[in-house]
Protein backbone atom coordinates (compact mmCIF):
# COMPACT_ATOMS: atom_id res chain seq x y z
CA UNK A 1 0.00 0.00 0.00
CA UNK A 2 1.60 3.39 -1.11
CA UNK A 3 1.95 5.94 1.26
CA UNK A 4 -0.66 8.45 0.60
CA UNK A 5 -3.10 5.64 0.62
CA UNK A 6 -2.15 4.59 3.91
CA UNK A 7 -2.84 7.90 5.11
CA UNK A 8 -6.19 8.34 3.76
CA UNK A 9 -7.04 4.70 5.18
CA UNK A 10 -5.76 5.81 8.81
CA UNK A 11 -7.83 8.75 8.10
CA UNK A 12 -10.85 7.17 7.36
CA UNK A 13 -12.36 6.08 10.91
CA UNK A 14 -11.76 9.35 12.38
CA UNK A 15 -14.50 11.05 9.21
CA UNK A 16 -16.65 8.36 9.88
CA UNK A 17 -16.73 9.49 13.79
CA UNK A 18 -17.05 13.04 13.44
CA UNK A 19 -19.46 12.33 10.99
CA UNK A 20 -21.38 9.64 13.81
CA UNK A 21 -20.67 12.73 16.37
CA UNK A 22 -23.00 15.45 13.99
CA UNK A 23 -25.60 12.87 13.85
CA UNK A 24 -27.90 12.57 16.75
CA UNK A 25 -31.78 11.31 17.71
CA UNK A 26 -34.79 13.97 18.91
CA UNK A 27 -37.54 12.74 20.18
CA UNK A 28 -40.37 15.23 19.54
CA UNK A 29 -43.35 15.56 21.87
CA UNK A 30 -45.51 12.90 19.76
CA UNK A 31 -42.65 10.27 20.89
CA UNK A 32 -41.42 9.30 17.06
CA UNK A 33 -37.37 9.43 17.61
CA UNK A 34 -36.38 12.05 14.63
CA UNK A 35 -32.69 11.55 13.24
CA UNK A 36 -31.09 15.37 13.02
CA UNK A 37 -28.01 14.81 11.21
CA UNK A 38 -26.36 18.24 11.77
CA UNK A 39 -27.78 21.50 13.79
CA UNK A 40 -30.85 22.96 12.13
CA UNK A 41 -29.88 26.16 10.45
CA UNK A 42 -32.62 26.71 8.36
CA UNK A 43 -35.87 26.09 10.51
CA UNK A 44 -39.73 26.31 9.32
CA UNK A 45 -42.02 26.71 11.98
CA UNK A 46 -45.96 25.54 10.96
CA UNK A 47 -46.94 25.79 14.95
CA UNK A 48 -47.89 29.36 15.58
CA UNK A 49 -47.12 29.25 19.55
CA UNK A 50 -43.56 27.41 19.15
CA UNK A 51 -41.62 30.91 17.60
CA UNK A 52 -41.64 31.81 21.06
CA UNK A 53 -39.64 29.24 21.85
CA UNK A 54 -37.15 29.00 19.42
CA UNK A 55 -37.13 32.90 20.03
CA UNK A 56 -36.60 31.87 23.64
CA UNK A 57 -33.33 29.62 22.64
CA UNK A 58 -32.21 32.61 20.31
CA UNK A 59 -33.11 30.62 17.60
CA UNK A 60 -35.64 32.87 16.15
CA UNK A 61 -33.15 34.09 13.10
CA UNK A 62 -33.34 30.88 11.71
CA UNK A 63 -37.02 30.65 11.05
CA UNK A 64 -36.94 30.47 6.98
CA UNK A 65 -40.52 29.86 6.75
CA UNK A 66 -43.41 30.77 9.20
CA UNK A 67 -47.25 30.62 9.61
CA UNK A 68 -47.31 34.10 11.79
CA UNK A 69 -47.97 37.57 10.01
CA UNK A 70 -47.03 41.06 11.49
CA UNK A 71 -50.70 41.46 11.47
CA UNK A 72 -51.19 38.78 13.57
CA UNK A 73 -48.56 39.02 15.72
CA UNK A 74 -46.68 42.70 15.46
CA UNK A 75 -44.28 41.91 18.44
CA UNK A 76 -43.25 39.18 17.60
CA UNK A 77 -41.99 40.61 13.94
CA UNK A 78 -40.75 43.71 16.45
CA UNK A 79 -38.61 41.65 18.39
CA UNK A 80 -37.92 39.27 15.81
CA UNK A 81 -36.93 41.47 12.72
CA UNK A 82 -35.93 38.72 10.87
CA UNK A 83 -39.09 37.06 10.36
CA UNK A 84 -40.11 39.59 8.06
CA UNK A 85 -38.01 38.27 5.37
CA UNK A 86 -39.09 34.13 6.04
CA UNK A 87 -41.50 32.68 3.88
CA UNK A 88 -44.91 33.50 5.10
CA UNK A 89 -47.87 31.22 4.55
CA UNK A 90 -51.98 31.71 5.01
CA UNK A 91 -52.91 28.82 7.21
CA UNK A 92 -50.87 26.26 8.69
CA UNK A 93 -49.66 24.06 5.53
CA UNK A 94 -46.44 24.83 4.16
CA UNK A 95 -45.77 23.60 0.65
CA UNK A 96 -42.83 20.67 0.39
CA UNK A 97 -41.36 22.10 -2.45
CA UNK A 98 -41.03 26.09 -1.02
CA UNK A 99 -39.48 23.95 1.97
CA UNK A 100 -36.88 22.37 0.04
CA UNK A 101 -35.96 25.56 -2.40
CA UNK A 102 -35.14 27.13 1.09
CA UNK A 103 -33.14 24.31 1.41
CA UNK A 104 -34.87 23.53 5.25
CA UNK A 105 -33.44 21.61 7.89
CA UNK A 106 -36.28 20.94 10.22
CA UNK A 107 -39.69 21.83 10.67
CA UNK A 108 -41.92 21.90 13.41
CA UNK A 109 -45.18 20.90 13.13
CA UNK A 110 -48.42 20.56 15.88
CA UNK A 111 -48.98 17.48 17.02
CA UNK A 112 -51.03 14.92 14.69
CA UNK A 113 -50.39 17.76 11.34
CA UNK A 114 -51.64 15.76 8.50
CA UNK A 115 -48.83 17.74 6.46
CA UNK A 116 -46.31 16.06 8.46
CA UNK A 117 -45.76 13.10 5.92
CA UNK A 118 -45.03 15.20 3.30
CA UNK A 119 -42.31 16.73 4.91
CA UNK A 120 -40.76 13.23 5.84
CA UNK A 121 -41.82 12.19 2.27
CA UNK A 122 -39.57 14.98 1.07
CA UNK A 123 -36.24 14.52 3.07
CA UNK A 124 -37.02 16.80 5.63
CA UNK A 125 -36.89 16.13 9.37
CA UNK A 126 -39.84 16.55 10.67
CA UNK A 127 -40.79 17.24 14.57
CA UNK A 128 -44.30 16.94 16.04
CA UNK A 129 -44.25 19.47 19.31
CA UNK A 130 -47.06 19.86 21.62
CA UNK A 131 -47.36 20.66 25.43
CA UNK A 132 -50.54 21.53 27.54
CA UNK A 133 -48.74 21.61 30.83
CA UNK A 134 -45.57 23.08 32.77
CA UNK A 135 -43.49 20.04 32.50
CA UNK A 136 -44.23 19.01 28.90
CA UNK A 137 -43.86 22.44 27.73
CA UNK A 138 -40.14 22.51 29.50
CA UNK A 139 -39.88 19.13 27.77
CA UNK A 140 -41.12 20.46 24.17
CA UNK A 141 -38.12 23.76 24.86
CA UNK A 142 -35.46 21.07 25.73
CA UNK A 143 -35.72 19.02 22.84
CA UNK A 144 -35.69 22.07 20.72
CA UNK A 145 -32.33 23.52 21.81
CA UNK A 146 -31.51 19.37 21.05
CA UNK A 147 -32.56 20.40 17.18
CA UNK A 148 -30.92 23.53 17.03
CA UNK A 149 -27.47 21.72 18.45
CA UNK A 150 -25.79 24.44 19.87
CA UNK A 151 -24.16 24.63 23.75
CA UNK A 152 -25.90 28.51 23.98
CA UNK A 153 -29.45 26.91 23.19
CA UNK A 154 -29.80 23.92 25.74
CA UNK A 155 -27.95 26.81 28.03
CA UNK A 156 -30.94 29.30 27.48
CA UNK A 157 -33.59 26.28 27.78
CA UNK A 158 -31.87 24.93 30.98
CA UNK A 159 -32.47 28.62 32.49
CA UNK A 160 -35.94 29.53 30.86
CA UNK A 161 -36.79 26.24 32.47
CA UNK A 162 -35.49 26.99 35.64
CA UNK A 163 -36.94 30.49 36.16
CA UNK A 164 -40.63 29.10 35.18
CA UNK A 165 -39.97 26.67 37.69
CA UNK A 166 -38.59 29.60 40.77
CA UNK A 167 -42.07 31.67 39.87
CA UNK A 168 -44.08 28.63 40.00
CA UNK A 169 -42.71 27.62 43.25
CA UNK A 170 -42.98 30.96 44.55
CA UNK A 171 -46.73 31.79 43.34
CA UNK A 172 -47.88 28.29 44.63
CA UNK A 173 -46.65 29.03 47.78
CA UNK A 174 -49.03 31.99 48.32
CA UNK A 175 -51.78 30.37 46.80
CA UNK A 176 -51.56 26.83 47.61
CA UNK A 177 -53.50 26.92 51.18
CA UNK A 178 -56.24 29.21 49.66
CA UNK A 179 -59.64 27.95 50.55
CA UNK A 180 -62.44 27.79 47.65
CA UNK A 181 -64.06 30.45 48.53
CA UNK A 182 -61.29 32.58 48.44
CA UNK A 183 -60.39 31.12 44.93
CA UNK A 184 -62.45 33.64 42.20
CA UNK A 185 -64.18 31.58 40.21
CA UNK A 186 -62.57 32.81 36.71
CA UNK A 187 -63.53 32.45 33.44
CA UNK A 188 -61.65 32.60 30.38
CA UNK A 189 -63.08 33.39 26.97
CA UNK A 190 -60.96 32.87 23.83
CA UNK A 191 -63.64 33.77 21.37
CA UNK A 192 -66.93 35.99 21.39
CA UNK A 193 -67.60 35.11 17.77
CA UNK A 194 -68.73 32.30 18.40
CA UNK A 195 -68.30 32.20 22.00
CA UNK A 196 -65.58 29.71 22.91
CA UNK A 197 -64.10 29.39 26.45
CA UNK A 198 -61.06 26.87 27.75
CA UNK A 199 -61.77 24.56 30.05
CA UNK A 200 -59.92 21.14 31.86
CA UNK A 201 -56.67 19.53 30.49
CA UNK A 202 -55.79 22.93 29.42
CA UNK A 203 -52.49 25.24 30.50
CA UNK A 204 -54.85 28.02 30.24
CA UNK A 205 -56.88 25.44 33.03
CA UNK A 206 -53.18 24.98 34.81
CA UNK A 207 -52.43 28.67 35.22
CA UNK A 208 -55.65 30.02 36.92
CA UNK A 209 -55.56 26.83 39.21
CA UNK A 210 -51.83 27.87 40.42
CA UNK A 211 -52.97 31.29 40.08
CA UNK A 212 -55.28 30.75 43.08
CA UNK A 213 -58.46 30.96 41.15
CA UNK A 214 -60.91 28.19 40.28
CA UNK A 215 -61.68 27.49 36.51
CA UNK A 216 -65.67 27.59 35.76
CA UNK A 217 -65.87 25.90 32.75
CA UNK A 218 -63.88 23.15 34.51
CA UNK A 219 -66.23 20.36 33.39
CA UNK A 220 -65.66 21.95 29.46
CA UNK A 221 -62.87 19.40 28.00
CA UNK A 222 -59.92 20.98 26.16
CA UNK A 223 -59.23 24.23 24.40
CA UNK A 224 -61.74 26.50 22.66
CA UNK A 225 -64.74 24.82 23.27
CA UNK A 226 -68.14 26.59 21.81
CA UNK A 227 -70.83 27.04 24.66
CA UNK A 228 -73.66 29.01 24.89
CA UNK A 229 -74.35 32.45 26.37
CA UNK A 230 -76.77 30.66 28.96
CA UNK A 231 -74.23 28.34 30.22
CA UNK A 232 -72.02 31.61 30.74
CA UNK A 233 -74.80 32.67 32.70
CA UNK A 234 -75.61 29.31 34.87
CA UNK A 235 -71.87 29.59 35.59
CA UNK A 236 -71.51 33.14 36.74
CA UNK A 237 -68.28 33.84 37.16
CA UNK A 238 -66.62 36.57 39.44
CA UNK A 239 -63.80 37.19 37.17
CA UNK A 240 -63.84 37.08 33.51
CA UNK A 241 -60.39 37.22 31.23
CA UNK A 242 -61.00 37.84 27.47
CA UNK A 243 -58.29 36.58 25.17
CA UNK A 244 -56.40 39.26 23.86
CA UNK A 245 -57.71 38.66 20.00
CA UNK A 246 -61.51 37.92 21.13
CA UNK A 247 -62.45 41.64 21.44
CA UNK A 248 -64.32 43.55 24.14
CA UNK A 249 -67.41 41.97 26.26
CA UNK A 250 -68.94 45.09 26.38
CA UNK A 251 -68.79 45.82 22.35
CA UNK A 252 -70.25 42.04 21.57
CA UNK A 253 -73.67 41.16 20.79
CA UNK A 254 -73.56 38.90 24.66
CA UNK A 255 -73.54 43.00 26.22
CA UNK A 256 -76.74 42.65 27.58
CA UNK A 257 -76.89 39.16 28.39
CA UNK A 258 -73.93 39.80 30.61
CA UNK A 259 -74.82 42.75 32.31
CA UNK A 260 -75.93 40.34 35.14
CA UNK A 261 -73.16 38.79 35.67
CA UNK A 262 -71.38 39.22 39.06
CA UNK A 263 -67.83 39.77 37.10
CA UNK A 264 -69.48 42.28 35.29
CA UNK A 265 -71.21 44.02 38.01
CA UNK A 266 -68.01 44.53 39.52
CA UNK A 267 -66.00 45.42 36.99
CA UNK A 268 -63.47 42.08 36.97
CA UNK A 269 -63.33 41.74 33.11
CA UNK A 270 -60.14 41.73 32.04
CA UNK A 271 -58.11 41.64 28.63
CA UNK A 272 -54.98 39.34 28.78
CA UNK A 273 -51.42 40.81 27.84
CA UNK A 274 -50.43 40.17 24.55
CA UNK A 275 -46.57 40.30 23.89
CA UNK A 276 -44.59 38.00 20.85
CA UNK A 277 -47.61 35.62 21.36
CA UNK A 278 -50.81 35.61 23.69
CA UNK A 279 -49.34 35.16 27.16
CA UNK A 280 -52.37 33.46 27.88
CA UNK A 281 -51.62 30.24 25.25
CA UNK A 282 -49.03 28.26 24.52
CA UNK A 283 -45.97 30.33 24.33
CA UNK A 284 -42.55 30.60 26.73
CA UNK A 285 -44.49 34.03 27.69
CA UNK A 286 -46.56 31.74 30.05
CA UNK A 287 -43.91 32.47 32.95
CA UNK A 288 -45.35 36.40 32.90
CA UNK A 289 -49.02 35.33 32.42
CA UNK A 290 -48.37 33.21 35.30
CA UNK A 291 -47.13 36.34 37.18
CA UNK A 292 -50.37 38.35 36.21
CA UNK A 293 -52.88 36.44 36.96
CA UNK A 294 -51.33 35.25 40.32
CA UNK A 295 -51.43 39.74 40.83
CA UNK A 296 -54.59 40.50 39.37
CA UNK A 297 -56.40 37.61 41.07
CA UNK A 298 -54.80 37.87 45.01
CA UNK A 299 -52.88 41.36 45.00
CA UNK A 300 -52.77 41.58 48.44
CA UNK A 301 -50.85 38.17 47.98
CA UNK A 302 -48.50 39.41 45.90
CA UNK A 303 -47.53 43.12 47.18
CA UNK A 304 -44.40 43.45 45.78
CA UNK A 305 -44.58 42.24 42.31
CA UNK A 306 -44.36 44.58 39.42
CA UNK A 307 -45.69 42.92 36.30
CA UNK A 308 -44.19 45.79 34.44
CA UNK A 309 -40.69 45.49 35.57
CA UNK A 310 -40.98 41.68 35.37
CA UNK A 311 -41.77 42.09 31.65
CA UNK A 312 -39.26 44.44 31.11
CA UNK A 313 -36.42 41.95 32.67
CA UNK A 314 -38.10 38.41 30.61
CA UNK A 315 -37.93 40.30 27.72
CA UNK A 316 -34.25 41.55 28.14
CA UNK A 317 -33.60 38.02 29.58
CA UNK A 318 -35.08 35.71 26.99
CA UNK A 319 -35.75 37.92 23.91
CA UNK A 320 -32.48 39.59 24.12
CA UNK A 321 -34.89 42.66 23.40
CA UNK A 322 -34.78 46.59 25.60
CA UNK A 323 -38.42 46.74 26.76
CA UNK A 324 -38.85 50.46 27.87
CA UNK A 325 -41.51 50.91 30.25
CA UNK A 326 -44.11 52.60 27.79
CA UNK A 327 -43.36 49.58 25.71
CA UNK A 328 -43.98 46.62 28.58
CA UNK A 329 -47.25 48.52 29.46
CA UNK A 330 -48.71 48.34 25.79
CA UNK A 331 -48.50 44.48 25.82
CA UNK A 332 -49.90 44.14 29.01
CA UNK A 333 -52.67 46.09 27.99
CA UNK A 334 -52.79 43.97 24.79
CA UNK A 335 -52.04 46.64 22.04
CA UNK A 336 -49.53 46.66 19.54
CA UNK A 337 -45.82 48.37 19.14
CA UNK A 338 -46.99 52.24 18.47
Amino acid sequence: MNRTLYASFLALPLVLSSASVLSKTVTGDAGIPVNIVKPAQRIADAWYAHHSLLMTLGAGDRIVATVNHPSDRPWMFKIQPSLNNALQIQGKDFSSEALVARKVDVVFVPINDPQADAYRQAGIATLMMRFDDFTSMKHSLLSTAEVVGTAQAMQRAQNYNHYLDQQVAIISKKTAELKDNQRPRVLHIQSLHPLKVDGRNTLIDTWIKLAGGQNVAGQVDGNMKEVSPEEVISWNPDVIIIGPGAGKLANSEYASLSASLKAVKQHRVWQNPAGVFPWDRYGTEIALQIQWAAKKLHPDLFPSLNIIKATQDFYQRFYHYPLDEKEARRIIAALPPE
